[in-house]
């Protein structure tokens, strides 16, 4: 009977313990790829402007935490959280299930759709029929590199892998490619509204199940802990209308929260 007592006294101990040293986050390190305005981008000054920046200092000030931002190429998002570089992606990052086998993800940031970019009066569109014998360029690590390589190789496109989007604008601009694949408002709104989109058009978004909208803050898995602080953090600011002061910010009366 001692025996089980002192057992049941461990026991009690340790379910103790578990809760007084849960983790407490003092800081939260997000990953980032500022070559996506409106979403994320570097201000003139070097600093991290956009979206994604101002939600993910919101978070932070909810949770009351240190925003820490690191830089990264987007197709290093996944690898650097799994190296715990960062806690977090806040980086227009899709959720889709060949992502949710490896990380997990927080509720709804956003949802916004993809289209190609390519010269006014071109003819193209946003069927591969269109763009075949075209080269277009996109984003490594992407959804936009995934229905590049199941849908556009197939049908005959060119494609191109970029470390970053101001990489691929770089190159449709000189000539290299014919048309981009990326989100839709980062098109309209980052790229087409620059002194360097002038001659440029935006198509219809591109209808794919391999191109979903949903955008969340991705974490490696199974930090529940993590995953319940952050959505904390994005209902707080549903609640007291930091959203949609920060969605009118940057997007006028668009509405990007699906609320899924």
């Amino acid at each position: 009977m001692k025996k089980v007592f002192l057992a049941l006294s461990a026991l009690t101990l340790c379910m103790a313990a578990g809760t007084t040293f849960a983790k407490e986050y003092k800081e939260l390190r997000f990953g980032v790829d500022p070559s996506y305005a409106p979403f994320e981008s570097k201000a003139a000054d070097g600093s991290l402007v956009g979206f994604d920046i101002d939600l993910g200092n919101a978070i932070c000030a909810e949770l009351k935490v240190k925003c820490k931002w690191v830089e990264s190429d987007f197709d290093g998002m996944i690898p650097g959280l799994k190296a715990k570089k960062f806690d977090g992606v806040i980086s227009s990052m899709t959720v889709t299930p060949a992502r949710e086998k490896v990380i997990d993800f927080s509720n709804e940031l956003f949802s916004g759709p993809t289209s190609l970019v390519f010269k006014k009066g071109s003819g193209l569109d946003a069927t591969p029929e269109s763009l075949k014998g075209k080269t277009v360029g996109y984003e490594q690590g992407t959804i936009q590199e995934a229905y590049a390589k199941a849908v556009l190789d197939k049908a005959g496109v060119k494609t191109q892998a970029y470390a970053n989007q101001d990489q691929v604008y770089a190159d449709l601009i000189s000539g290299r490619l014919d048309a981009s694949i990326q989100d839709m408002l980062q098109a309209e709104l980052g790229f087409l509204k620059s002194p360097q989109g002038a001659g440029y058009e935006v198509s219809k978004p591109v209808d794919s199940e391999l191109l979903p909208s949903k955008t969340a803050i991705g974490i490696n898995k199974g930090n529940k802990e993590l995953q319940a602080l952050l959505n904390k953090g994005i209902k707080a600011l549903h609640d007291d209308g930091t959203y949609s002061k920060i969605q009118k910010k940057h997007f006028g009366d668009l509405n990007l929260y699906s609320g899924k």
